[in-house]
């Protein structure tokens, strides 16, 4: 059944669409609002005051006219807020704080000791925010908040859900401990939603209304933006990419089924396949160490990116397999745009590209009738971490229909 809506909702709802529009232009006009959002002209530019008198906006220079006088540009005052991500990763924490445009201003990265208890890491990264923002110089009152991205699922309330490969994770409230060690609101996502919501807010993606993130870490996951809204699902887990089958007869995978994504195209499985055709006899300027030790994944990324051809036949097939995975989501879906990132793209995200492009350019069913771009994010290194921050604003001031819905 639908649910009705009342005036104040409609306001505040057309605010943050008129915020939005600025926000992602490269500067804008009244009218040219106007035109984008269907919105008066009158009622553009009462909403357009407010947010001048708030700060979040500034006039910058103005645009030829055709007629009368030139047209004042818009913009987001990058100034105006501060956000700070946090991406929790099994094997390192990023921070990275960023302003209200979503360009970072700072960034560090930390090890994660392995066997610290979870209270124990969540205190040291509180200490650590507050010391990034301490030597940014950026006040507290400047602060909108915590965005934090790590591992899913994760429950309404921000309690972790056996997250993989975090033993002694399962049901730490992380976003509570961690309001309570920072002082600061915390709003959180799994690590890839939190990326494509950065890749909306400051990347690529700003203008595109609907397309599917593909991030490639320790893990495999993803966000969905349909319509211009983050899809999140019944459980707030929706994009789990991953565990998409593509190998019937593959390996396990720990959610229970058989070849999935994630088992067959993580940097784990990655450095197992290497191994055992090391250990075969594939000829390879990789080898293996004295205990059957073999390459690490940067390694192999590294000889691929060079023509080291078991390198290249493991990387290639990996690629072939993603490629699997992106057309059914081209299919399912219909969507404008693939956006490829995360940090196991590091030396060879252009031929994980390439193949993932041709097979969404030649094998959807409406590939006649819409082409999808494939493309790199140009975030792609810290995307999570930006992504956790752009968690932030986007919670604050993102347009999302959903708030018009009276319960």
């Amino acid at each position: 059944m639908q649910m009705g809506t009342n005036l104040p909702k409609v306001g505040s709802y057309n605010r943050a669409v008129v915020l939005d529009a600025i926000q992602v232009s490269d500067g804008i006009s009244r009218v040219q609002i106007a035109a984008r959002t269907g919105l008066t002209a009158q009622t553009v530019s009462v909403i357009v005051r407010k947010l001048l008198e708030e700060g979040l906006v500034i006039e910058d220079g103005s645009l030829p006219s055709s007629g009368g006088k030139p047209r004042t540009i818009l913009r987001v005052d990058p100034a105006a807020g501060y956000a700070l991500g946090i991406h929790f990763d099994p094997g390192e924490v990023s921070y990275v704080l960023a302003d209200l445009a979503g360009q970072p201003v700072a960034k560090l990265h930390t090890d994660v000791r392995p066997g610290l208890a979870p209270e124990s890491l969540i205190r040291q990264m509180a200490r650590t925010a507050r010391r990034v923002l301490a030597e940014a110089d950026v006040p507290d009152a400047k602060v909108l908040g915590i965005g934090l991205a790590c591992p899913g699922p994760l429950d309404d309330d921000g309690v972790m859900n056996v997250p993989p490969r975090l033993t002694g994770w399962d049901g730490v409230p992380i976003k509570r401990l961690l309001e309570e060690h920072t002082g600061f609101p915390v709003t959180f996502d799994n690590d890839a939603a939190a990326a494509a919501i950065g890749e909306r807010w400051a990347g690529l993606a700003r203008a595109t209304p609907s397309f599917a993130y593909l991030y490639l870490g320790t893990g495999i996951g993803g966000g969905l933006f349909l319509d211009n809204q983050i899809y999140r699902g019944r459980s707030s887990n929706a994009g789990e990419f991953g565990h998409i089958t593509v190998a019937p007869d593959g390996p396990d995978c720990y959610c229970g089924n058989r070849g999935c994504v994630e088992a067959v195209c993580c940097p784990g499985a990655i450095e197992a396949t290497v191994r055992a055709r090391l250990a075969a006899g594939a000829p390879s300027a990789l080898g293996l160490g004295p205990d059957g030790e073999g390459p690490r994944h940067a390694e192999i990324c590294a000889a691929a990116a060079t023509g080291d051809p078991l390198a290249r036949e493991v990387v290639g097939e990996v690629a072939a397999r993603l490629a699997d995975a992106a057309v059914g989501i081209v299919n399912m879906l219909d969507i404008d745009l693939i956006v490829l990132g995360g940090p196991a793209l590091h030396r060879v995200a252009e031929l994980y590209r390439d193949v993932v492009a041709e097979a969404v350019a030649t094998r959807p069913l409406a590939r006649r009738l819409h082409q999808v771009r494939v493309e790199l994010s140009p975030i792609a290194a810290d995307a999570a971490a930006i992504g956790a921050a752009s968690l932030v604003f986007h919670a604050t001031y993102a347009p999302r229909l959903g708030a018009l819905l009276t319960p």
